[in-house]
């Protein structure tokens, strides 16, 4: 063989390695691809097929308390419906940062309170208190005709997430006007 006709098959030898170098890369990108491609439908479709996460988780506790965890300030009417099937009659408001439900909503079980000391011994008091995990609603500061009204609002700005005001009113509740709060900072 000559010289130029073994270096003719050695450049087509090269050039066939080569082509096939190619289809194994061009192989593995295109797995590649199809990997990432089903990773992004299912990032995709997970969350459609299971719904958005939950704004909030219910649990009844042993002794009859209720603990809200709050994660988002929305689906508040869900949230009486599930305080409902609890026993707990609710009307659950999120207010925007600096702002308030505006007068009263309805007429205040046990009547108005002038003193911290009446305050704390008000059912107004004792119905939502802080938890480990949120707050605890006690239903036994809620009879029958009664809502417990809880007002959340957001705060941006510290560490606590919001501010919660609990009242238990007797018979019909008012709707909540919001208006500016001017005792909140900002």
């Amino acid at each position: 063989m000559r010289f130029e006709e073994q270096l003719l098959m050695d450049l087509k030898t090269e050039m066939a390695a080569r082509n096939e170098r190619s289809r194994r890369v061009g192989r593995r990108l295109l797995a590649g691809a199809v990997v990432a491609g089903l990773a992004a439908v299912a990032a995709v479709a997970v969350p459609l097929l299971t719904g958005p996460e939950p704004a909030y988780a219910v649990s009844k506790n042993a002794n009859g308390t209720i603990t809200v965890e709050l994660k988002e300030f929305r689906d508040a009417d869900q949230l009486e419906e599930d305080l409902k099937d609890l026993g707990v009659t609710a009307d659950v408001t999120y207010l925007k940062p600096y702002t308030k439900c505006q007068g009263d909503r309805g007429a205040l079980v046990g009547g108005e309170y002038d003193t911290p000391e009446e305050w704390r011994a008000s059912a107004h008091y004792k119905v939502a208190r802080p938890g480990p995990k949120g707050f605890v609603i006690d239903p036994r500061y809620v009879g029958k005709g009664q809502t417990v009204v809880l007002e959340f609002t957001e705060n941006p700005k510290g560490p606590v997430k919001s501010q919660l005001k609990a009242e238990v009113i007797e018979g019909r509740v008012k709707p909540c006007v919001p208006e500016h709060d001017s005792t909140q900072l900002g």
